[in-house]
C-alpha cells in the first residue's frame, strides 16, 4: 500500500527541512511525498532541489492559495491512501505512517485520523494544546467535533469519488471536505488513539481578529452546507478549544 504525504509550501525555509526529514525518516518504506511549492523566493526552492531526488514529486509556480495547492498535490499524488503534512508540522515518531497502514489493511476503512498536538514555533517540544480526537460517532459533527485534519488520512477512491477541496473557501475548505467525506459521503472512520502530528502555532486562521471571525463565518456557512448543524454547532465546535489548554497542562 503506497501512501502519498502532500506538502504545500511557500516561502517556509526555516521549518521545511524538518517537515521533510520527518517525512523521510518514517519507518513504512512506500511512501510517495509530494511538494507543491507556490514559488517561493526565500531560499526555500534551492533547499527542496536538495531533496528532489528523495521526492515522488516536486512542482513549483504559483497558486491560488492553500488549497489550490493541495488540490494540485492530490493530482499528482501516486497514493492509495492520501494525507498532508504542513510545513510546519513534523510527525509525532517514525512510526507514524506503519500505524497508518496497518488501519488501512481493514477494507472496510476509508480514512484514519488521530491526535495532534500544538506546539511552540521555536520549541517542537513545548506543547500549548492537546487536540484528543476520541471516537466518532454519526451525532459527533452536529456537536461541533472533527478530527485534526492534518491527521487525516483518506482513500484514494474517496477522493475520486467525493471530491478534493473546495476552493471558493479561503480557510475553512478542509472543514468542509471533512463534513462532505463524513456527513454526506459517510465514509467510515476508524480513530488510532495516540498523537501523530506535532504542528507549530501560527497558521493562517489564528493571525488576527479578522481572520478568525472570517473562519467563523466559513465554518458557519460549511456547517448549513453540509446540512449538519447551524451556529450552536458552530458555539460548541469553537468552545470545544478549550480543553485542548488545560490538557495540555498534563502532559
Amino acid at each position: 500500500m503506497k501512501i502519498s504525504v502532500i506538502t504545500a509550501v511557500y516561502n517556509n525555509c526555516t521549518t521545511i527541512v524538518d517537515a521533510l526529514e520527518s517525512a523521510l525518516c518514517q519507518s513504512y518504506s512506500d511512501v510517495d511525498l509530494v511538494v507543491i511549492d507556490g514559488g517561493s523566493t526565500d531560499g526555500t526552492l534551492e533547499i527542496l532541489y536538495q531533496y528532489s531526488d528523495r521526492l515522488g514529486k516536486l512542482v513549483s509556480g504559483p497558486d491560488s492559495g492553500i488549497y489550490d495547492a493541495l488540490n494540485k498535490g492530490i493530482y499528482y499524488s501516486k497514493g492509495d491512501v492520501i494525507g498532508f503534512l504542513h510545513s510546519d508540522d513534523v510527525f509525532e515518531n517514525k512510526e507514524v505512517l506503519s500505524k497508518v497502514a496497518a488501519a488501512f489493511r481493514d477494507p472496510n476503512v476509508d480514512a484514519i485520523y488521530g491526535d495532534l498536538v500544538y506546539v511552540r514555533n521555536d520549541d517542537i517540544g513545548g506543547v500549548v494544546r492537546y487536540w484528543k480526537s476520541g471516537t466518532y460517532d454519526k451525532l459527533a459533527l452536529s456537536r461541533g467535533w472533527m478530527p485534526p485534519h492534518p491527521t487525516f488520512y483518506v482513500r484514494r477512491a474517496v477522493y475520486e469519488r467525493l471530491g478534493g477541496f473546495d476552493t471558493q473557501y479561503l480557510i475553512a475548505a478542509d472543514y468542509d471536505l471533512i463534513l462532505r467525506f463524513l456527513a454526506v459521503g459517510k465514509i467510515h472512520a476508524f480513530y488510532i488513539p495516540e498523537v501523530l502530528v506535532r504542528m507549530r502555532l501560527g497558521g493562517i486562521s489564528n493571525r488576527s481578529l479578522r481572520v478568525m471571525l472570517h473562519k467563523s463565518y466559513e465554518d458557519l456557512c460549511v456547517l448549513r452546507r453540509n446540512h449538519v448543524g447551524g451556529f450552536l454547532a458552530l458555539l460548541r465546535k469553537n468552545l470545544s478549544k478549550l480543553p485542548q489548554f488545560w490538557r495540555a497542562l498534563l502532559i
